[in-house]
């Protein structure tokens, strides 16, 4: 029996949620798991992962395979350098606590990165929705200045032929 490590799909239609799971390769995408590992939610602004580690390192640690798109999020999360750090402790390259002092100063550096990331996309969010207002309110100006424009140009207009029919 192959493990997996795999997103099972949740949501309405056109809005995904996904459950981490760990299931049998033969089960259905949406079926029968054996354990659920965590979350992982596409829609938000940057996606929003919500992970058991110390159960997707077991998992790992037992055999379990994961997906490409679960592969890419287990490392986002550090359980694949975990994995990494806890083989060279089996090696005997370095103790425990060196590898969680690794890891945590890794995912301290982690944790900043993507709060920057983070903060960069909500300014840029920010500037290009004002950047979109001056846009709509100038369009707007330069409309109501044409409209003015043509109404100086009838009253014009007017005045001329008024003058002409008092000739």
């Amino acid at each position: 029996m192959s493990v997996k490590i795999r997103l099972q799909r949740h949501g309405s239609k056109k809005r995904p949620f996904y459950f981490i799971v760990v299931a049998n390769s033969t089960a259905p995408r949406d079926g029968k798991f054996i354990e659920k590992l965590g979350t992982y939610n596409p829609l938000t602004i940057p996606a929003s992962v919500r992970i058991n580690r110390e159960r997707a390192l077991h998992w790992m640690q037992q055999g379990a395979e994961p997906t490409n798109t679960c592969r890419r999020i287990l490392s986002f999360k550090g359980v694949l350098f975990l994995r990494h750090l806890m083989r060279g402790v089996t090696l005997g390259l370095f103790d425990e606590t060196t590898a969680l002092e690794k890891f945590e100063n890794w995912n301290g550096e982690h944790e900043e990165l993507v709060a920057k990331r983070e903060e960069s996309h909500r300014k840029d969010r920010l500037h290009k929705r004002s950047e979109t207002v001056r846009e709509s309110v100038k369009r707007v100006e330069d409309k109501n200045a044409a409209k003015l424009e043509a109404l100086k140009a009838a009253e014009a207009a007017e005045t001329t032929t008024s003058e002409e029919e008092a000739n």
